[in-house]
């Protein structure tokens, strides 16, 4: 059984156990036919991965690894918030008719700001700040920017990531407010390893740990189902995650630089319904 796997169950197990319910009160989010989307929710999960130990994609069903990475790279990289530069639909339904989330993810991290060392972006900052000063205590990004939510399409979920050097290890710590257990969760341990691994690469670094924080992890109700047959079935060991070695610049990974062997999985899971 990989790690990802059991972390995964028990945090399923403990929402489900002692969860709270947000039945009777009014909620935001809404199924496709107008129903209310209740949820049941942990405050305040705290999951760490380690990455020199595993990749932490889950086996209990397979993680499409390369449409999360485009996702994580068209926010990180491309800094784009037009869902035309993403090769998958999950924000389809958040974009206006020109394609555009409005000033959200990557739109946030193309802003130009003024640091010690000049002008420019969030990523162009860490980048900067692993080279220069891989100690420093301030080597983060932010994208939940107060100013510019009433223009944004979805308040980002996974707003923060702050990198912090141990030795010759780049850790992270994820900040998210927010999660749909069922339908994001692994989704979102995939990419940001994936960064970190990216990261640690073009740094002259190793990838260490992910911590990732969750405000409000919820498995919604019509998911309830779903995830008690999903933690119920059987799990395999971790794949192997490789990225190719010749990438020396952030800028110029691909998903095709992602190489994944060994990765045994049970069936997907269709048709999961998404509140919105």
């Amino acid at each position: 059984m990989s790690k990802a796997d059991t972390l995964f169950i028990n945090m399923c197990k403990k929402i489900l156990k002692d969860g709270f319910s947000s039945e009777g009160q009014t909620v935001r989010a809404k199924w496709e036919d107008g129903t209310p989307a209740h949820t049941i929710k942990t405050f305040g999960v705290v999951n760490r991965y380690d990455l020199s130990e595993e990749f932490p994609a889950l086996t209990l069903r397979p993680t499409p690894i390369k449409l999360c990475v485009d996702e994580m790279l068209w926010i990180w990289q491309k800094k784009s918030n037009n869902i035309n530069d993403l090769n998958s639909k999950i924000w389809n339904q958040w974009a206006d008719e020109t394609g555009s989330i409005g000033k959200a993810y990557g739109y946030q991290m193309a802003q130009k700001y003024k640091f010690s060392q000049g002008i420019m972006d969030q990523v162009d900052n860490v980048l900067w700040q692993l080279k220069n000063t891989p100690y420093s205590r301030r080597i983060m990004t932010n994208i939940y920017n107060f100013r510019d939510l009433s223009e944004m399409g979805l308040e980002p979920c996974a707003y923060s990531m702050t990198f912090n050097v141990t030795g010759d290890k780049l850790n992270g710590i994820l900040n998210q407010r927010s999660q749909d257990i069922l339908a994001a969760n692994n989704w979102n341990v995939v990419q940001y390893s994936v960064l970190l691994h990216m990261m640690a690469q073009v740094s002259g670094l190793k990838a260490g740990e992910l911590v990732h924080v969750i405000s409000d992890a919820h498995i919604y109700d019509r998911h309830i189902p779903l995830i008690e047959e999903l933690i119920s079935r059987e799990s395999f060991p971790a794949p192997k995650f490789k990225l190719n070695p010749d990438v020396k610049n952030f800028y110029d990974f691909t998903v095709d630089d992602i190489i994944i062997e060994d990765y045994r999985k049970g069936p997907q899971i269709t048709g999961i319904p998404i509140a919105v």
